[in-house]
């Protein structure tokens, strides 16, 4: 069987090593590809006609799909599969395993420190003392007591909640569906406009989907308290970036972002550059190097459960 790694995985050469030898001793054919391409002529000609393909983040499009006639199964180094078009592997009957779970520390972490970065004034802080000054006009917040929002309560939106309810957070929360692990976590379930109006702090931690895209809008924003914090390490069109940046130029609310339309650099007319009480990182909540490791092994287990009859991650 032919399995191909379309672009690189963060890992070192010596852990690709060690994965790969797990397909090629029992006589499978591995090949894998160091560089990122979105040509999609050359996808074309790197997947061939191999019957699994490896990827990571970057867009697996209809037309390398459908010109591999062998393939059966995408494994996609990441959670969210809406990179993938899910419609041409519906068409060809293709698989799709992900690797839910490998970055819910790493994410959970980075909405944490986004969001005591915006509470404590961190970043400005640090400023102030480059710059030689002092601490005039930065008094911050503390956590502790806060009502923490959590949009989209699936594991990463729960370990976010865990991770805040250690710091003594009350918790509130909106999702599609309620989940008995939030509950146990003593989130309380309510519709999305009293989520934003109640919460100090709102993190929104849902996956993209056409139901998803622009659920906090100019409305969900407008619903939020004076001074309140929006931490997004989602995905970038959950939120309304127009209305986000609108909001914080008049100074009602702070925010910390790590995720956008399309990951930095920026364009220089980007709505959220220069704009105030922002924190921004440039997509780093999955990408430690525990959380990278961790991905490629589950992105290689997910082939070898395949082989043996067994799909694991099953996303379609």
């Amino acid at each position: 069987m032919k399995i191909v790694l379309m672009e690189p995985l963060g890992i070192s050469e010596e852990t690709l090593s060690e994965l790969s030898e797990a397909l090629t001793e029992k006589g499978h054919t591995f090949t894998a590809y160091d560089t990122v391409t979105t040509d999609v002529d050359e996808l074309i000609a790197r997947a061939g006609d191999a019957e699994v393909l490896i990827i990571a983040n970057h867009p697996l499009p209809g037309d390398v799909i459908r010109a591999d006639e062998n393939l059966k199964l995408v494994s996609v180094a990441f959670v969210g599969i809406d990179h993938v078009d899910v419609e041409a592997c519906k068409e060809k009957g293709v698989k799709i395993s992900n690797t839910g779970g490998y970055c819910d520390d790493a994410v959970a972490e980075l909405a944490i420190g986004l969001t005591l970065n915006c509470l404590r004034n961190i970043t400005a802080c640090d400023a102030s003392v480059q710059a030689g000054g002092g601490k005039a006009g930065l008094q911050g917040h503390e956590l502790a007591g806060k009502t923490v929002g959590i949009v989209g309560t699936g594991a990463i939106g729960c370990r976010t909640a865990e991770i805040f309810k250690v710091f003594g957070c009350n918790l509130i929360g909106y999702s599609r569906s309620e989940r008995p692990r939030a509950k146990e976590l003593g989130i309380e379930y309510m519709p999305l406009k009293d989520v934003m109006a109640k919460a100090d702090i709102v993190s929104v931690h849902t996956p993209l989907t056409p139901d998803t895209k622009g659920l906090i809008g100019a409305e969900e924003i407008g619903a939020m308290k004076e001074g309140a914090i929006l931490v997004n390490t989602s995905r970038g069109p959950v939120v309304d970036t127009d209305a986000l940046a609108a909001a914080l130029k008049e100074g009602r609310i702070k925010a910390g972002i790590d995720v956008f339309e399309k990951d930095p650099p920026l364009p220089e007319d980007h709505p959220l550059l220069g704009a105030p009480n922002l924190v921004c990182t440039p997509h780093v909540g999955f990408d430690t190097r525990e959380s990278i490791d961790r991905r490629a092994i589950m992105a290689f287990e997910n082939v070898t459960e395949w082989m043996d009859g067994n799909q694991i991650r099953v996303m379609l």
